[in-house]
């Protein structure tokens, strides 16, 4: 079972930082390489470019907590929610068509 984890190729878990604005300020946000493959697939399912959806989502975490703690952390497991949500959504389909 180890393998399938281990296995993978180091370059899905090797950082990438990547600049971007954030309520007008530029900042940098060091994902792991595999977060931001998710974060492009969803913000080209919203069709808008991955700063803009990664800035909207901050300004919405601001207006929901007032802050955005550990907002790296958030990016992280906002891709793991939009991963359960694809793979619910293709296990509805399959059920329908079954």
């Amino acid at each position: 079972m180890c393998q399938m984890f281990a296995g993978q190729e180091p370059e899905n878990y090797e950082y990438q930082s990547r600049s971007l604005r954030l309520n007008g300020q530029s900042t940098s946000l060091r994902l792991e390489r595999k977060f931001w493959c998710v974060l492009d697939e969803i913000a080209a399912s919203e069709d808008t470019s991955t700063p803009l959806f990664i800035s909207k989502l901050h300004a919405e975490v601001l207006n929901l907590h007032g802050e955005a703690r550990n907002f790296s952390s958030l990016l992280r497991c906002a891709c793991l929610v939009y991963m359960e949500n694809r793979q619910t959504q293709n296990i509805s389909k399959l059920a329908a068509v079954g």
